[in-house]
């Protein structure tokens, strides 16, 4: 598709240039004339258009606007010229082809990938801070317990946090939990038996990622609390279990 006019996608969406297209359609009416006379038409600003001020070649800054294809196909029509039906056509295959599966599928793999690289910088972060603190830990108290390195942090953390304590997978930790009657699965999540449901031990929080075919859904993750990550430290005491940590010491 040969490009009649600039198509900007900054603003997450197809806009032109209200300036730009009164120069392509080639309306002899003067931009801020004709571009107040079209909004009688009754066009609103943030909804069909957006204003800006832009510095003008006499160095003073000018209002701008930055036009919905939606409002640029109108403002063609309205022109009523043949110039106007070709640029309407332009801006109608544009619509269709930014509306198309494979460009609705782009954008929201687009925006899944932003989501996980955000989770990953979160995951990395919160890791940092907890290596930083085992280790300051460590080297201030040689002999602290478990107990004292938990009570440091106080953030939601995965059950593979956990897991690791004891050079653990987190399913294994799972397993035992499940196995120990803590948790039970649903569906793809681990759930708490209603016994320790309401202890607060632990916490969800919602993800939101495509499917196969683009549509977005809510997926929801179980995290431990820090009074859930010891009671899962008394309970693996019990079973003479003790994280690397308090075996080292």
């Amino acid at each position: 598709m040969q490009e009649l006019i600039k198509v900007s996608y900054e603003s997450g969406k197809p806009m032109v240039k209200g300036r730009e297209l009164h120069r392509a359609l080639r309306v002899e009416t003067r931009y801020n004339d004709w571009f107040k006379r079209m909004c009688e038409y009754g066009f609103e600003e943030d909804t069909d258009f957006y204003s800006f001020l832009s510095k003008t070649t006499e160095g003073r800054p000018g209002v701008e606007h930055q036009l919905t294809i939606a409002m640029a196909k109108e403002l063609c029509m309205l022109q009523r010229s043949t110039m106007g039906k070709q640029f309407r056509q332009y801006f109608i295959a544009v619509e269709e082809k930014w509306n198309s599966p494979e460009a609705v599928m782009a954008r929201a793999l687009g925006f899944a990938k932003k989501q996980l690289e955000l989770v990953k910088a979160e995951n990395m972060a919160f890791a940092d801070r907890l290596a930083l603190q085992n280790q300051q830990i460590l080297e201030l108290q040689p002999k602290a317990s478990y107990y004292d390195i938990v009570l440091q942090c106080k953030d939601l953390v995965p059950i593979s946090v956990i897991a690791k304590d004891y050079g653990w997978s987190a399913s294994r930790m799972n397993k035992y939990l499940h196995e120990c009657g803590v948790q039970f699965k649903q569906g793809k999540i681990w759930l708490l038996y209603q016994a320790y449901a309401e202890k607060g031990y632990t916490s969800t929080k919602t993800f939101i990622s495509p499917d196969a075919h683009g549509d977005m859904h809510n997926y929801v993750h179980t995290y431990w609390t820090q009074a859930g990550r010891l009671f899962i430290y008394d309970l693996l005491k019990a079973d003479d279990i003790l994280p690397i940590v308090e075996r080292e010491a």
